[in-house]
């Protein structure tokens, strides 16, 4: 996705469209885009359709504490959290 214009990029870095705010509960069958945690959190499993898989590459490698403040820009299908707080953004329009 190209970003076309300043309006365009200010609805991106605004969270455009829906969001989950996610704590332990697990998520599954999502389509998120990015995933903001707010605090320290843990990430007990992830699942990302744009993760390659082969030596040195894997999902299971994000399974770690995830310091306050990162952003993950991935296709993220499922997550579990063990502790902590998150910002899921979707993709697709309300």
């Amino acid at each position: 996705m190209a970003i076309e214009n300043v309006q365009q990029l200010l609805s991106e870095q605004l969270g455009k469209h829906r969001c989950d705010v996610i704590t332990t509960t697990a998520m599954t069958g999502k389509a998120y885009y990015v995933v903001y945690f707010v605090t320290e959190s843990v990430i007990a499993s992830i699942t990302a359709t744009n993760i390659q898989t082969g030596t040195g590459s894997a999902a299971a490698s994000l399974h770690t504490t995830i310091a306050a403040g990162t952003t993950l820009f991935l296709t993220v299908t499922a997550i579990t959290l063990t502790s902590g707080l998150a910002i899921c953004y979707y993709d697709q329009a309300i």
